[in-house]
């Protein structure tokens, strides 16, 4: 019978072997793992030694910023007052945001942009400008913050959402609201980096303010005091916990003005609706009283940071809105100059007061014709009539005797042709021709007939609104030009300017002028009764008689109005000069210098009448109890 094979057993040669192979596989994994654990453990040894040993202050100092944050405190800027201890710049509290350049985050700056309301192009051409600085540098974003601007960065700042905003309380200006004193205050605006690279401005870092124009740019390092600092411990909101320490800010210094607020205000009433200027100021000190140029600008435009669009339009606004014209506007006088004509002549001992001349409309000089203002004629006239009623025909006989050099020397004696070194930003010297003159700047020969329309006050020769108060104001104290300052500390360094003159003569100019005012003359329209105010008006050509004749030429083209006014006759306390840009006719300029006279000496007389008062109230208790 066959025997069926039982089940094989397992061959044990075979199965040990296998066993051993997963053993050795096993064990190698667990070595390869225990090697990387080795490995990782190493890695964190290393990077704890370089974190708390090798490293330590680098570390912590990292750790610490994103705890401690230091902002500055911006100084208050100094004030600004009139004469009479009045506020015409103060400053005020608000919320400033800037950004932080050690947490910028370059995605973030477009969507701050858009929830400030600010166009995202500009705010990364500024981040782009900042680059090459240091991070220490923040960057000014946000001025003088509107509540719903507040609201959009409360509810954003932090380092969920954008860590790089921070908003620090700074002061800001508050300006006189219309634009009043405009031109005199001036205002301020972010450093350009043309500015940054100049030497006047070297201290300075990007972003800070500073004065642009006027009495903030001219006194800028007076005004603007030295800025604190503020270290706080914050939380990952930027939310502060604690306040570290705090290094005060240092205010600026206020500066008191010699302008009179009161003054100030009659004289912009004057020319307001006119392209022009008004001069007014105290020839007995060279204090200005009154400065005016219109059109002009209101400097709260430009607190928080204006537009760099809406500055562009200002500036090339065809009204110049921004240029002064009290300082800068350079123009023929015209008849306003004559005075000083006059006054050279009788030194120069060329007239006397007997001295006639017939006027009959015109006079031929050098072969050509030059007319009078008056086409009928003036008849015979002497320099008191001439002056009253201003004759051209008669300055042109004292021009054509004296000659250009020696009408610039008289002319350049009271400050025609120079800067008068007034404390504002951007004043013009004009001009004052002569024979060396043209040389140097034309490269040509004077000729004699050119003599004749600078006696006049036309030709070459042009003077600003500030030089021509200048020169009169000298000229009518007996020959001594205070040097013109608008800041009352600058007394000190107002050198006076001194020429001998003989009495009689300077007598006779101011008499003669008085006539234009009092005796019918060109200006009698802006006399004022009781009172002795002088004058002389102007009428100067910014085109010549032929080419208005055509009638083809825009108002832009018609003559300018001047008018130069005193008071009183004897002593003058107070001179007024006024351009009225195509006036046509300088006694419409006069009724301008006259109400700010007027207003003058109306303030003086209520000031007078005030002080006995005061006397008497004090002095009553001390009689009733005798």
């Amino acid at each position: 019978m066959r025997t069926i094979p039982s089940e094989r057993q397992p061959d044990s040669s075979i199965t040990k072997p296998l066993y051993r192979d997963e053993t050795k596989f096993a064990a190698g994994k667990i070595a390869a793992f225990q090697w990387v654990v080795v490995g990782a453990f190493f890695f964190l040894l290393t990077g704890y030694w370089d974190l708390q040993v090798r490293n330590e202050e680098i570390y912590n100092a990292k750790a610490l910023r994103n705890q401690i944050k230091s902002l500055p405190i911006p100084a208050p800027r100094g004030k600004i007052l009139d004469r009479d201890n009045r506020i015409i710049v103060d400053n005020h509290e608000a919320f400033k945001l800037i950004l932080s350049r050690e947490n910028l985050r370059e995605e973030h700056v477009r969507p701050i942009a858009l929830g400030l309301g600010m166009e995202p192009d500009v705010l990364e051409a500024r981040v782009k400008r900042y680059k090459p600085r240091p991070t220490y540098f923040t960057i000014p974003l946000k001025e003088d913050l509107t509540r719903e601007e507040l609201t959009f960065v409360e509810a954003h700042r932090g380092e969920d959402s954008f860590p790089e905003m921070e908003l620090i309380r700074s002061q800001f200006r508050i300006y006189p609201q219309g634009g009043l004193a405009g031109h005199v205050i001036g205002y301020l605006g972010e450093i350009s980096d043309g500015e940054l690279n100049s030497s006047e401005w070297a201290a300075y870092n990007p972003g800070d303010l500073i004065g642009k124009m006027g009495i903030e740019r001219f006194y800028n390092e007076v005004l603007k005091g030295v800025d604190g600092q503020r270290r706080v411990r914050v939380d990952n909101r930027m939310n502060t916990r604690e306040i570290l320490g705090i290094k005060e800010a240092v205010p600026g210094k206020d500066l008191q003005l010699t302008i009179d607020l009161d003054l100030q205000v009659v004289a912009e009433l004057a020319l307001q609706s006119r392209r022009g200027a008004v001069v007014a100021l105290d020839p007995r000190t060279g204090e200005i009283l009154a400065l005016v140029s219109a059109p002009s600008y209101d400097s709260n435009y430009f607190v928080g940071r204006v537009n760099s669009r809406e500055l562009a339009s200002l500036m090339t606004d065809p009204a110049k809105p921004m240029f002064n014209r009290a300082v800068q506007a350079q123009l023929a006088p015209g008849s306003t100059f004559k005075p000083i004509v006059a006054l050279a002549a009788l030194e120069e001992g060329l007239v006397d007061e007997n001295t006639t001349v017939h006027c009959p409309g015109g006079a031929s000089y050098y072969g050509r014709y030059f007319r009078c203002h008056k086409r009928g004629g003036h008849g015979t006239v002497n320099l008191h009539k001439a002056m009253a009623q201003s004759c051209d025909v008669y300055f042109y006989m004292l021009g054509n005797r004296l000659g250009i050099d020696k009408i610039a020397e008289y002319a350049e004696a009271a400050g025609f042709g120079k800067k008068t070194g007034i404390d504002m930003p951007g004043e013009k010297e004009g001009v004052m021709p002569s024979s060396r003159w043209k040389i140097r700047n034309l490269r040509e020969k004077w000729y004699a007939g050119e003599t004749i329309s600078v006696a006049i006050g036309q030709g070459y020769v042009t003077s600003t609104p500030l030089q021509l108060a200048h020169a009169i104001g000298g000229l009518v104290t007996g020959g001594v030009w205070m040097r013109p300052h608008i800041v009352k500390e600058a007394k000190a360094a107002a050198a006076a300017r001194k020429a001998e003159y003989k009495v009689e003569h300077m007598v006779r100019v101011i008499n003669s002028m008085c006539a234009v005012v009092n005796e019918g003359g060109t200006g009698a329209a802006s006399r004022i009764p009781g009172m002795e105010f002088c004058g002389k008006t102007g009428s100067a050509q910014r085109v010549s008689n032929e080419l208005m004749d055509k009638g083809k030429l825009g108002a832009e083209y018609k003559d300018d109005a001047w008018f130069v006014g005193f008071a009183p006759r004897t002593d003058p306390e107070i001179v007024v000069a006024a351009l009225f840009e195509n006036g046509e006719h300088g006694n419409l300029a006069g009724p301008i210098v006259r109400d700010v006279v007027k207003a003058y000496f109306d303030k003086k007389a209520r000031g007078a009448k005030k002080q006995p008062q005061t006397v008497a109230s004090a002095a009553a208790p001390a009689a009733e109890g005798r």
